[in-house]
């Protein structure tokens, strides 16, 4: 039985805020999606402890969908068509390793911080606070299970190591920010974070995209994925340059853990709907990486890669709507067709 709505008395007759439908909205198309490909990947994982993970994750994918059906029923609001069992295939070969799988948790785990973290502080009824709250924890608890098992099989992908800092420095030149002209100063803690960040982000874009270029059925979407091979192992250069040139390690890439399988697991849709998403994710990291960085070259470097990105959302946004496969945001009352109608 799925968990019914908590709605007070004082909440029954308030209305849902922009903020809360296009927040329930987009969790239960992202939700739908992860249930999808986290029941794929449960079934073809051999590692147990890694098995156990996807497990949890699915119930969890399951129970968010069912609490913004509850919500949303509740409110006689349209559900969303989502993702289906018409949109996997359970019994494809396997296409990505079990390290993929435990690495592809890591990463979508820190990206559903981003998202849940964003939408609880614009969230007013309290029955959708409680839900997006009860999100956070049970994000967290996944996180944690799955940071344990990287550490202990030697997974897990660190940030570089900085030696600690001898006393407490204040900046006394403004040339702290250059970037463009002579010596750079060393990058500071937050940079190398945001630099790491992204190369990790990039390298699983990278590897899905890889793997969906191999099974897509659409030539458009084929090639539309390896277009995204070509621009995440640019960026991934990009950025791993910045760490080279400062003389730190840079992250390889997940290239390895992709099968030769070109059996789809999942429909052209699905995987299109997973990069735009990725898409949406990258840009919301460069722009924070952009007002982390204190040095202008990096947020040059940023700039560039961010309106990459966004001309390449572009394209696949078009090739969405080309396919009738962009399911619509709930919009504001047109109130121009409204008075002429």
């Amino acid at each position: 039985m799925a968990e019914k709505p908590n709605v007070s008395s004082t909440d029954h007759n308030i209305r849902l805020t922009s903020a809360e439908i296009a927040n329930l909205w987009g969790t239960y198309m992202g939700n739908s999606m992860s249930v999808c490909v986290l029941q794929y990947f449960y079934e073809h994982v051999e590692d147990r402890e890694i098995r156990e993970a996807l497990e949890y994750a699915v119930s969890l994918a399951k129970k968010h969908v069912e609490r913004v059906r509850d919500i949303f029923a509740h409110e006689a609001f349209p559900i969303p068509v989502g993702f289906t069992n018409q949109d996997v295939n359970l019994k494809a070969p396997r296409l990505f390793s079990d390290t993929f799988f435990l690495n592809y948790l890591h990463q979508t785990t820190k990206s559903g911080f981003n998202l849940y973290g964003v939408a609880l502080p614009n969230i007013a009824r309290s029955d959708v606070r409680d839900f997006f709250s009860e999100c956070i924890v049970s994000l967290t608890s996944l996180y944690n299970k799955v940071a344990n098992i990287s550490l202990s099989k030697g997974l897990f992908i660190r940030p570089p190591y900085i030696t600690v800092p001898h006393g407490v420095d204040f900046v006394e030149s403004p040339s702290f920010l250059a970037g463009f002209l002579g010596k750079n100063r060393p990058l500071n803690a937050l940079e190398i974070t945001h630099i790491h960040s992204n190369i990790q982000s990039n390298a699983l874009g990278k590897a899905l995209v890889m793997g969906f270029s191999q099974v897509a059925e659409n030539v458009e979407v084929r090639d539309y994925f390896l277009r995204g091979k070509e621009i995440a192992s640019k960026h991934m250069d990009v950025l791993s340059d910045i760490f080279r040139n400062e003389e730190l390690p840079a992250a390889m890439s997940w290239d390895h853990d992709i099968m030769d399988s070109t059996e789809p697991p999942f429909s052209d849709k699905l995987m299109l709907f997973h990069i735009m998403g990725l898409n949406a994710l990258g840009l919301s990291n460069y722009g924070s990486a952009i007002s982390g960085s204190q040095r202008h070259d990096l947020a040059a470097t940023y700039g560039r890669l961010f309106s990459e990105i966004g001309l390449y959302s572009e394209t696949g946004a078009k090739l969405m709507i080309k396919n009738e496969w962009l399911e619509q945001t709930p919009l504001a009352p047109n109130r121009d067709e409204l008075v002429m109608s």
